[in-house]
């Protein structure tokens, strides 16, 4: 019998579209990107360049920091675009897929009585150690460091996500879980939404009932046994454990993706079946509403995910959901963001849908509705934020750079997704989110300076 917790904080966003999953769709895209930004903590450098021909598994990029990390192709087919970003950092790698299935790169398995460090160089080779991230300063693992623990996550509670895993994933899930308790010395720990039939003998099983945040890997991990000051963990979701255990079978990367298309701009919301990093645009034909004025598409969900354009954009990590919404800057409403009309959302009750009164739908954009201003010590984000943490007294103390004070407040044990439903109801609308990243990327900045020394 699994172990059940109940977390009472957090917050359920009724955002409308969600995705009939037994409506099925397939699509091969005529482009995949692979983007360097999906993976943090390392500079990720192209080892490829346009007019490249590369097969599936191939790896695209190296991180200049650990040689033996690094970002596969999904596909066989030819490199088209090395596209520059900001900073001459790379924003993307661009590939064509050819259509040859069976252009692979087929990796040796290794026994079950192999040495760790024989599964750790197979799991970076294939592009799935890139897959997983490390706390602290949430950023993919050091392959050189054991972790205390490993966490996975089998559901997702984000607005209109789908499901992580299905039943007929449950074999391999279980192989990637026996796996991954070979690369720590502790315990793998595996979530799931309760009431599920989700069993393993590789993890101890978590039961977890809430609203969201409840499916977050790092959520669930300070729930059950958090992270202190010198001590490393690794989360994941269930789908990379899945990717894992085909490897282990198969020798083969699986690069395969179920992705829905959700939002109140989606036209018959459903799931497709394509490829991580797929084009945007082909994901979308025939599943945007013809009424949309100005569409704001999401790779992800609207608290985490990131904004993409749709002609230019791919699937982003973690491949499995795309939302669309209005932007909203056209809209023309009486009074404003201040309208107190029956059709906002509201979490502080500012409006009358927040009193229960509901004319029709809810109607969701992507105004920001309000201006930036300084914060205020109000409390709010506490209702939503069910960590054993101060989350106002920490974003202080990252702002005032004293890294002793952020320590003592939990630093090591946050990501930033932890803080999207913070940003989410924050009357001061301050991006509590990229706060977190970069006091994080600057803690771990100073760690490497310090062991340089």
């Amino acid at each position: 019998m699994a172990n059940i917790i109940q977390i009472k904080k957090g917050l359920d966003i009724p955002l409308p579209g969600a995705a009939d999953l037994g409506h099925v769709e397939a699509c091969v895209p005529h482009r995949v990107g692979v983007m360097p930004e999906d993976f943090p903590g390392y500079t990720w450098l192209p080892i490829v360049s346009p007019g490249d021909k590369v097969v599936a598994g191939a790896p695209l990029l190296v991180a200049r920091e650990k040689e033996q990390l690094c970002v596969v192709s999904p596909v066989a087919g030819r490199v088209s675009e090395v596209r520059p970003g900001a900073d001459r950092f790379v924003e993307a790698v661009v590939v064509e897929p050819s259509g040859a299935k069976s252009d692979l790169i087929r990796h040796e398995i290794p026994t079950m009585d192999s040495a760790r460090e024989e599964t750790v160089r197979l799991l970076c080779r294939a592009g799935l150690w890139v897959l997983m991230r490390q706390r602290p300063f949430d950023i993919v693992p050091d392959p050189d460091v054991i972790p205390r623990d490993i966490f996975v996550t089998a559901f997702d509670s984000a607005p209109l996500a789908p499901p992580v895993v299905d039943e007929q994933m449950a074999s391999d899930l279980e192989s990637g879980l026996s796996v991954l308790a070979r690369l720590t010395t502790g315990r793998v720990y595996l979530g799931i939404p309760y009431d599920s039939s989700l069993t393993s003998k590789a993890a101890r099983v978590y039961e977890f009932q809430g609203p969201h945040p409840s499916g977050n890997a790092g959520v669930q991990a300070a729930w059950i046994n958090p992270v202190n000051k010198g001590e490393v963990i690794w989360t994941l979701d269930a789908r990379t454990a899945v990717r894992i255990g085909r490897l282990m079978l198969t020798g083969e990367t699986d690069a395969s993706a179920e992705v829905v298309v959700t939002g109140p701009e989606a036209e018959h919301p459903c799931m497709i079946h394509t490829i991580v990093g797929a084009d945007v645009s082909q994901l979308l034909r025939g599943h945007v509403k013809e009424t949309v004025r100005h569409l704001r598409v999401v790779s992800g969900n609207v608290l985490t995910g990131q904004r993409v354009e749709p002609e230019r954009g791919f699937l982003r990590f973690p491949y499995r959901q795309i939302t669309l919404l209005e932007e909203g800057d056209d809209a023309d409403e009486f009074m404003g963001w201040a309208s107190v009309n029956a059709g906002s959302f509201s979490v502080k009750r500012s409006f009358l849908s927040g009193l229960g009164l509901r004319l029709g739908a809810l109607r969701f954009d992507a105004r920001l509705r309000g201006r930036r201003c300084a914060p205020i010590l109000s409390g709010e984000y506490d209702r939503v934020f069910p960590m054993d943490i101060y989350p106002e007294f920490l974003l202080k103390a990252i702002e005032a750079g004293d890294i002793e004070r952020m320590e003592q407040l939990g630093i090591y044990e946050v990501a930033p997704e932890d803080f999207a439903l913070p940003e989410f109801v924050d009357t001061s609308k301050q991006p509590l989110q990229q706060i977190v990243r970069d006091a994080l990327m600057s803690l771990r900045a100073k760690q490497i300076d310090n062991q340089g020394r």
